[in-house]
């Protein structure tokens, strides 16, 4: 829940100022941050976030008059609890009844508008998952208590008795003496007007009586199970029409030929627009294009819609409409074996390889020991969201309006300016709740497309939505990587030399290896990688590049202690003897509650994998107690024909602390079911440059009868380390499951896979 890179612009706390107001709120309470220097806020007639001539009040939180809490978050909320977070934070000071709890989106062209102090705690504040980076804990604890503070010195006021004679919890403030009480709600006027010698210290967490000990419901809870969320799906605005839409079906092809006429005439169809994405865009204005540079998976594809009264109409003209693509380079790539065939020869003669660690002599220490060589490969894979995406856009002379289900609404507003000419302070962008996110919905290309049709009807609400088969047809996926390790084992079996040989369609392809503690217990070691470019542009897949380095690491690593005739965890123990004895707390964590090491029946088999996201970046190698460390047993049960059945999973993880057990285990049983559909099952096929398993019937995830779907996911809490650090849980667990499942399968069958998906493997025995 919420990994945070430091800001070295970001404005510290103690040199800030609270702007509270009584005014915006009908007699109620709210309060934000402003930077020193800035002007007082302006106060709108309704609601704290209307604009005002221009001005809109700064606000984080508010309290009303019947004592609901408002928390304002930045971060879009896809699934993992960004939006409980905040709102968590504020009450641990506030020590309100989190009963009265809300929460509400604060919109990205506010922290445009009102000089960037949303976003003063780093550029991703308004990125989903990034909640506990410790600037943005540290300036919601400070909200929260400096609330509380003025509440109590308002209530101390109105009785006519010293503040330290009144206590605040659960929303009411009490005079020890008298037992007489006040609702926040009350005196929340009062409390406005209130200036403090000086801002109040936020708790120690040793000493906090909320985070980390209650698993509170979520927020957006109740909306969502009486519907009323509204997701980027249910948007309706009044005159509304809907766009049916079809890209080249090779990345980077051209649209040929189109016969408009041939359903013009059609029920319900308005008009036919192409997106030429040749044509010259506005842009945007001078000095904003560094920060958020729109590339080629930003900007929309080539591609035709169809415009209609409804989406149905529009749909069904667009199947009809007679189209010709040019695949382009696309071409070339005539299958998926073609595609691996070209990985694999830029695999093992890399003529150009990138060295981004290199420790001892390598090359010679390979030449003595006892050598072990694997190759791993994985493929291309797509997110699968449960919510196509899907944009509606509104294009107005010098105004945008987009509503949206995205993972990066800041970086939306951006890319529909780039698109539309509007400048950014005048697009408003109107985050939904989202159907999945998993990293898809990060480029805001959608949203691109989205502005591209619609700025062809100016003045109407236009909706887009993409099918299924183009959602999939169209995604980022997951990066298609491959691996050749090679090793030499010493007399005691323990690696003298490691090198990790990497090419992906993505340059950063090895961030996790070079930064691996296995570094510090293995002399020679040595992680270099080459980019491999083919037309399919991949993008973010739940714990982008990790999840790939995890299986191809750990795999390795499991298959050198059965080579060394090792305990795969004894053999870490050796490897990590020089490193932080946090990782092995965690391992020692699930392999005791796994049972590790007991007698099994053949054909089933244990697993073990650990490994960690977020790892500190530095030239040296890796940084102690960062990032989140998380381990995996799996127990799998083979059948001799080579069904995959698996009955238990194990997980362990360091965070440093978590802040709600509930969210994390959440989170943690969500990767383990993700990553081990993947491990299993999941693989994109490739003809002439095109996506062509598009749909459910053919792109083969996990479903609730399938064998292989976990039976019991066991989270336990055993591993952490109390380390100050408060680190995300929504990626790092997706890395250990699938080389804890592949060791699983060779205990269970003596063979091992190197390849996703496994479902391709003959894992029969006898």
């Amino acid at each position: 829940m919420g990994h945070h890179t430091k800001n070295t612009n970001t404005v510290t706390l103690n040199r800030r100022k609270f702007i509270i107001s009584a005014a915006a709120v009908g007699g109620g309470m709210t309060l934000g941050i402003g930077p020193i220097g800035t002007a007082e806020a302006g106060f709108a007639p309704g609601a704290p976030w209307e604009q005002s001539e221009g001005i809109e009040f700064t606000g984080f939180i508010s309290i009303a008059p019947d004592n609901i809490v408002t928390v304002r978050s930045t971060s879009p909320d896809i699934g993992m609890g960004t939006f409980t977070c905040n709102p968590m934070l504020v009450t641990e000071e506030l020590k309100c009844d989190w009963n009265l709890v809300r929460g509400e989106f604060l919109e990205p062209n506010r922290d445009l508008n009102e000089g960037g102090f949303y976003s003063s705690a780093g550029r991703l504040a308004y990125f989903s998952g990034r909640t506990t980076g410790p600037e943005v804990m540290k300036q919601m604890l400070q909200l929260g208590a400096s609330a509380r503070e003025r509440l109590k010195q308002a209530a101390a006021q109105l009785w006519g008795v010293a503040v330290a004679e009144v206590n605040a919890i659960d929303s009411t403030l009490t005079h020890t003496g008298s037992g007489r009480t006040l609702t926040y709600g009350q005196v929340a006027s009062a409390a406005a007007s209130i200036t403090l010698d000086s801002e109040p210290s936020v708790s120690a967490p040793s000493s906090w009586t909320f985070l980390g000990k209650e698993s509170p419901r979520k927020v957006n809870l109740p909306i969502i199970l009486d519907g009323s969320a509204k997701y980027g799906i249910d948007v309706i605005e009044p005159g509304m029409v809907y766009a049916a839409l079809k890209q080249s079906p090779a990345h980077g092809g051209m649209l040929k030929s189109f016969d408009a006429d041939a359903v013009r005439g059609m029920a319900g169809v308005i008009d036919v627009v192409v997106i030429d994405p040749t044509e010259i865009r506005p842009g945007l204005p001078e000095g904003m294009s560094a920060t958020f540079g729109i590339s080629s998976k930003n900007a929309p594809q080539s591609a035709v819609a169809v415009i209609a009264e409804h989406y149905y109409q529009a749909k069904t003209a667009l199947d009809m409409l007679p189209v010709e693509w040019d695949a382009g380079e696309g071409a070339k790539w005539t299958d998926e074996q073609v595609v691996y065939n070209g990985l694999t020869d830029v695999l093992r003669n890399p003529t150009e390889a990138n060295v981004v660690r290199d420790i001892g002599d390598v090359t010679a220490a390979l030449q003595t020991g006892t050598k072990v060589e694997s190759e791993f490969y994985t493929p291309y894979q797509d997110h699968m969201l449960m919510e196509p995406l899907n944009a509606t856009v509104k294009v107005t002379a010098g105004r945008v309006d987009c509503w949206i289900a995205n993972q990066h609404p800041q970086q939306v507003m951006y890319v529909v300016a780039h698109e539309t000419g509007v400048h950014p302070k005048n697009v408003h962008v109107h985050p939904t709740w989202a159907g999945n996110g998993f990293g898809r919905r990060v480029y805001g290309d959608e949203a691109s497309m989205a502005a591209a049709i619609a700025k062809q009807m100016p003045g109407v609400a236009v909706h887009t939505i993409w099918t299924r088969e183009e959602n999939t047809a169209q995604g980022r996926p997951r990066d298609l990587v491959g691996g050749t390790f090679s090793a030499t084992l010493g007399n005691d079996g323990m690696p003298t030399a490691l090198l990790a040989n990497v090419a992906g369609t993505r340059s950063a392809v090895t961030r996790a290896l070079q930064e691996h503690p296995y570094q510090t217990g293995i002399p020679n070691f040595r992680v270099q990688t080459t980019q491999y470019v083919t037309n399919v542009m991949t993008g973010p897949w739940r714990a982008p590049v990790y999840n790939t380095n995890a299986f191809m690491t750990e795999t390795f690593i499991n298959m050198l202690a059965d080579k060394a005739g090792i305990d795969p965890v004894e053999y870490r123990r050796q490897l990590l003897r020089n490193w932080d004895p946090s990782w092995m707390k965690v391992l020692d964590e699930v392999t005791t509650k796994a049972g590790w090491g007991q007698e099994l029946p053949r054909g089933t088999g244990m697993g073990v994998a650990i490994s960690n996201w977020g790892m500190g970046k530095t030239e040296g190698g890796p940084t102690p107690n960062s990032g989140t460390t998380v381990a995996a047993v799996v127990t799998a049960e083979v059948t001799r024909r080579g069904n995959v059945a698996i009955p238990r999973v194990d997980m362990a993880f360091d965070t440093g602390g978590v802040l709600n057990r509930d969210l994390v285990t959440a989170g943690i049983e969500g990767s383990v079911i993700m990553s081990l559909s993947s491990a299993m099952h999941e693989e994109l096929n490739i003809s002439n440059g095109v996506i062509t398993n598009t749909n459910y019937d053919h792109y083969r995830m996990f479903r609730q009868n399938d064998s292989a779907l976990p039976w019991e996911i066991h989270v336990h809490f055993g591993g952490l380390s109390g380390h100050e650090r408060f680190s995300e849980i929504g990626e790092p667990p997706m890395g250990p499951p699938p080389p804890a499942l592949a060791h699983a399968i060779f205990n269970a069958t003596g063979k091992w896979v190197r390849t996703q998906p496994f479902n391709k493997y003959d894992l029969s025995w006898s």
